[in-house]
């Protein structure tokens, strides 16, 4: 079992500028009750299952499992509403990796930032397009985008 304790921030475009060309990642969710989230992943030629638990601050469980890319493609067919597709930059700064996503689709203009501590009170150094912090709201949560796109907002 990991525990997963993620920051997110929202990202002045105008100020971050990708270093390459990302990786795209799609992902659908089998379920997004707030007491777990079930989500299968496609990220280039590699897929993923991942359950998550009850967000407790902004830290949850987090387990992941590799499985083969054509079942993840067939766990697509059988998810909630419609897939978030994203491209992934990750960079590393002030020795943290940061995990910037680029959403497309029905997400398209939104800009996130992530990264994972090994505990809650860690300090960090945020990089200048760092806006405002978004690791409460829900609704910057991937699986609320699948189900309310940032489109509608």
């Amino acid at each position: 079992m990991m525990i997963e304790i993620e920051r997110k921030f929202l990202v002045d475009t105008n100020l971050w500028c990708p270093k390459d060309s990302g990786n795209l990642i799609v992902q659908g969710y089998l379920s997004t009750d707030k007491e777990r989230v079930v989500r299968v992943r496609i990220k280039g030629e590699r897929a993923f299952l991942t359950i998550k638990g009850k967000t407790q601050g902004i830290s949850r469980i987090e387990m992941e499992y590799e499985i083969p890319v054509n079942e993840a493609e067939i766990l697509m067919q059988m998810c909630h509403d419609f897939p978030v597709r994203k491209k992934r930059f990750v960079e590393e700064i002030h020795g943290m990796t940061w995990e910037i996503d680029v959403f497309e689709h029905k997400n398209a203009g939104l800009v996130l930032a992530e990264v994972e501590l090994s505990a809650e009170n860690e300090k960090i150094e945020l990089p200048n397009w760092v806006t405002q912090e978004v690791s409460a709201d829900y609704r910057y949560f991937n699986a609320w985008l699948s189900e309310h796109p940032y489109a509608t907002w």
